[in-house]
């Protein structure tokens, strides 16, 4: 596939048409000079004039993304070879072996470019190959000067479009921070309105309600704990500043999780990074998130949160000060299609080719351990 044309790109394109109008008058400047020892002059003529009128198709076609396409391609490849090829019978071989340049010399080299900007080195060292071998159909004696200048065509072809290659890759990065740069703009402007808006509210109820008792308390509570997330996301440890990579890279667990953390859930995690696959990482966040929900609903109280790198795998632990988990209740509630547990939880890691383990009893609270390999089966 043709790389997407990008600013970084243009440059080289304009670089290609400049080099085919020079090349192109390097040719007219030979033909008028040789005129007398051509075979067939006005054949040399014609064929000229159809170089000048493809140089001219050629820098129009190219400087329009659109059609760098296999089209004009293959096209711009076939008129060249049929000009290189035509030159025996155009020239002559007396005035060939007579030193003679062949119709080509330089501006034969204009497909070799176009392919290499367009496709890279390989591509490039394909159309150098096609055009080469042309070339050195069209002479009665191979010699030294003739593979100098098939090195020095497949050199341009590699060169050119290793220059491609990199062109397009810088304007790719340079995108991504361009995106960046404008995601951070804007979580900041809805940091500041958050901040001056929400985060106030969130403050004052939790203060004003504290003392209350019953269900007023109880908002006051929940409206504290939303209020210590709301920040921690909009400083940067929650997911929204995450931005994960569509490949199988390694993320930092820990600020996946950093996102439960609350005045109700202690997170512990090591001081050092947890990397994992992209997937793992989701879906152990997932499976913890759900422990934790699950802890809102039937323990209350506070929940802590444990994070162990052991090497080939990684331990989540959840724990609460509940009332803890009666013998038969999870087996009961799958019965009853509450899969919580089943699903978001044991699903999830086991997915993974992770373990979970449940170790809880009356009135002491309930851990539950998530650990999963880095390694995604």
């Amino acid at each position: 596939m043709p790389s997407p044309s990008g600013g970084f790109e243009v440059p080289l394109w304009r670089a290609l048409a400049v080099f085919r109008m020079a090349s192109l008058a390097y040719v007219c400047v030979l033909a008028v000079r040789d005129a007398d020892r051509y075979a067939h002059p006005y054949a040399v003529a014609g064929l000229v004039l159809v170089m000048i009128i493809w140089t001219g198709a050629t820098s129009v076609g190219y400087a329009r993304p659109a059609w760098r396409r296999w089209p004009l391609l293959l096209a711009d490849l076939g008129v060249v070879l049929a000009v290189v090829l035509a030159t025996p019978w155009v020239v002559g071989r007396t005035a060939l072996t007579h030193g003679v340049p062949t119709m080509g010399v330089a501006w034969m080299a204009g497909p070799v470019l176009a392919w290499a900007v367009s496709g890279g080195r390989r591509r490039g060292t394909v159309a150098a190959l096609l055009v080469a071998g042309a070339d050195l159909a069209t002479r009665e004696r191979i010699g030294q000067s003739s593979f100098t200048g098939v090195i020095l065509m497949l050199l341009a072809g590699v060169v050119v479009g290793h220059v491609a290659r990199l062109a397009a890759g810088a304007e790719e990065r340079l995108q991504r921070a361009v995106e960046l740069e404008a995601a951070t703009r804007e979580r900041e402007r809805l940091a500041r309105d958050i901040h001056d808006s929400v985060l106030q509210v969130l403050a004052l109820v939790q203060r004003r309600g504290a003392d209350l008792p019953g269900e007023a308390g109880e908002l006051a509570r929940l409206a504290g704990e939303q209020e210590a997330a709301l920040r921690a996301l909009i400083a940067g440890g929650g997911p929204a500043a995450v931005s994960l990579p569509a490949g199988p890279e390694a993320v930092d667990l820990r600020t996946l999780l950093s996102r439960y953390a609350s005045s109700a859930v202690a997170l512990s995690a090591p001081a050092t990074p947890v990397p994992l696959p992209r997937r793992v990482a989701g879906e152990l966040a997932a499976a913890t998130g759900a422990a934790l929900d699950n802890v809102g609903r039937h323990a209350g109280g506070r929940a802590w949160v444990l994070i162990e790198d052991e090497g080939a795998t990684v331990t989540v632990s959840i724990r609460d000060e509940g009332p803890g988990i009666p013998d038969g209740r999870l087996a009961e509630a799958a019965a009853q299609g509450r899969l919580g547990v089943t699903q978001s939880i044991r699903g999830r890691v086991s997915d993974l080719g992770g373990t979970v383990r449940i170790v809880s009893a009356p009135d002491a609270g309930t851990e539950i351990e998530l650990t999963v390999p880095r390694a995604v089966r």
